[in-house]
């Protein structure tokens, strides 16, 4: 794609940045088959190659983001199908992450809409709130009818009927420390492995369940799981919600958390649970580029990470003579497998969780259309109800 952008425009690495990218892309339209707004709605403003059109504009004329613009973008899942069917290998991920960085810089959304947005960035990123608020939710769900449709352009009522029937109890792991490996599995008195565990934020309370999971299944293949004084939510959140300065803030205290353990009794991998935030965390070092005082920190900390699937195929299932894994009894079910966008499309892991489930007894098929997104994408739910 031929770009127009000044030697003055390409000074600044951010716009430098921007113009490589651009120029990769053919425009051949491959992306638009994969995209899931594009099948949906069928408009070429809500495909890859409409919005990267739109976004150049934007970026060469040196333009505020216009309501033209804005809606187009916002609908984008940031699902990276796109990526991985692009044959020029166009960074997608990096272009539009740019482009909500300076829709939120530069243009001025309705007060509720404003207020909206504000709100999930606050809560959602806090365990603690987030289960506050989750409760007055629950209180509320039973009315959700009574709130008016176009309240919020339909999100107030969309919101409430995403609220969880039941709001889990906190699990006696959500805590910082050490879960240590069980003892008949260490080797010579040390573990197979020591890694942090990212806890999350939204996760955490929604289902504990998997956090605890986690941890019981590396304690028993001998690892030993930290959760890092200081680490909390990886950003992805307000990331993509272009509130750039909240998610920086949000990487920086992991990587200072992850660096202080590397630093102390050191770590063999980061392990994260969530492909959302596996996904971010491993571009870190991308995030942090231009920054000198964190930039080797934090490539060495997307370096280290690993979806908790890499970890295990790294270890290896533990399986009894019976083929059950940790005593469990083998299983004849056969399970419908998913993989998340970010954990297709971001991290480019296909292969691994169906392994995985093979290993562990498990018939696995996939739904036609598997590349597709299901279209939670974090906030995506809950800010694009009618597409959703």
């Amino acid at each position: 794609m031929q770009t127009a952008f000044s030697l003055a425009q390409l000074a600044d690495p951010k716009t430098a940045d921007a113009e490589k990218i651009l120029r990769t892309c053919v425009h051949c339209g491959f992306c638009t088959a994969t995209c899931p707004t594009y099948v949906l709605l069928g408009d070429e403003r809500d495909s890859p190659r409409g919005r990267i059109y739109m976004m150049k504009d934007m970026f060469e004329g040196g333009k505020p983001a216009s309501e033209e613009v804005v809606p187009h973008v916002d609908r984008c899942l940031t699902c990276l199908s796109c990526m991985s069917t692009c044959p020029s290998g166009v960074h997608y991920m990096h272009l539009v992450d740019q482009a909500r960085v300076h829709i939120e810089k530069t243009y001025k959304r309705p007060f509720m809409e404003r207020a909206l947005r504000s709100l999930l960035a606050f809560l959602l990123p806090k365990p603690r709130l987030f289960r506050v608020a989750l409760v007055g939710a629950w209180f509320a769900r039973p009315f959700k009818n009574l709130v008016p449709p176009g309240l919020l352009k339909g999100r107030a009522r969309a919101m409430l009927s995403l609220a969880p029937k039941t709001i889990p109890s906190p699990s006696s792991m959500d805590r910082i420390g050490i879960f240590p490996a069980n003892e008949n599995l260490r080797e010579d008195g040390r573990p197979r492995k020591r890694v942090a565990m990212l806890a999350g934020c939204a996760q955490r309370v929604l289902a504990p369940q998997i956090n605890e999971s986690t941890i019981r299944l590396l304690n028993r293949h001998g690892v030993d799981v930290v959760i890092a004084q200081g680490a909390g939510c990886c950003g992805a959140l307000t990331h993509h919600m272009g509130r750039e300065d909240a998610a920086h803030a949000s990487a920086k205290a992991n990587i200072d958390a992850w660096i202080a353990e590397m630093d102390g009794e050191g770590l063999d991998a980061i392990v994260i649970n969530a492909s959302g935030c596996g996904t971010t965390v491993k571009d870190y070092g991308h995030m942090f580029r231009l920054d000198p005082e964190m930039v080797e920190k934090a490539k060495t900390v997307s370096g280290l990470t690993r979806d908790i699937t890499e970890v295990m195929l790294d270890l290896g299932l533990k399986l009894d003579e019976e083929g059950a894994v940790d005593g469990d009894k083998p299983t004849d079910l056969t399970v419908a497998y998913h993989s998340a966008c970010s954990m297709q499309h971001g991290q480019k892991l296909k292969t691994q969780p169906k392994k995985l489930l093979q290993e562990a007894g498990f018939t696995v098929r996939e739904p036609m259309d598997s590349h597709l997104c299901c279209g939670s994408a974090g906030t995506y739910n809950l800010l694009q109800p009618v597409v959703h």
